[in-house]
C-alpha cells in the first residue's frame, strides 16, 4: 500500500483527473452533453476509467469554463479554442519573463558582490605593508 502522503500529492496535481463528468459539470453549470462534445471535437481528452468513464482534471476544467464564457461571449468555437490556446502562451511567456527576471536580478547581485570583493582585494594590495620596527 502506498503511503497516504503521496496520494494526497495529487490533490495538489493540476493534471491529476480527480472529477468524474456528473461533477464536471456541475462545477462549471454546464450540461453533461457540453463536456461531451469538447471530448468528441478533441478539444479537451480527458482521462477514461477502465470502464470508459471520463474524469477530468483541474486544468480541463479551468479550460473548459473558459471556452463557456467565450462561446457564451458569442465566440463560435474555433475563435474560443484560439483565444484559449494564445491565453495559454501569454501566461507560459510571462512565467518564462518573470523567470529570467528572477535570474537577472540574481545575477546583478552576483555581479555587484564580485565587483565589491575586486574593490577590497585592489584596496589590500594598494596599501603599504607594514612591518614591525626591529630592535637593534
Amino acid at each position: 500500500m502506498r503511503p497516504v502522503k503521496n496520494k494526497l500529492a495529487r490533490l495538489d496535481d493540476e493534471d491529476y483527473p480527480a472529477v468524474a463528468m456528473g461533477q464536471a459539470a456541475e462545477l462549471l453549470g454546464v450540461q453533461p452533453a457540453f463536456l461531451r462534445s469538447l471530448d468528441n471535437a478533441g478539444i479537451l481528452k480527458p482521462h477514461r476509467t477502465r470502464g470508459g468513464h471520463r474524469r477530468y482534471s483541474r486544468r480541463q476544467l479551468a479550460i473548459a469554463a473558459r471556452l463557456r464564457e467565450l462561446l457564451d461571449a458569442g465566440h463560435p468555437l474555433a475563435s474560443a479554442c484560439a483565444i484559449c490556446g494564445l491565453e495559454d502562451r501569454l501566461r507560459a511567456s510571462d512565467a518564462r519573463r518573470q523567470a529570467a527576471d528572477e535570474a537577472l536580478e540574481d545575477a546583478r547581485a552576483e555581479l555587484h558582490d564580485a565587483r565589491r570583493q575586486l574593490r577590497d582585494l585592489r584596496e589590500q594590495r594598494a596599501e603599504p605593508a607594514r612591518e614591525e620596527p626591529r630592535a637593534s
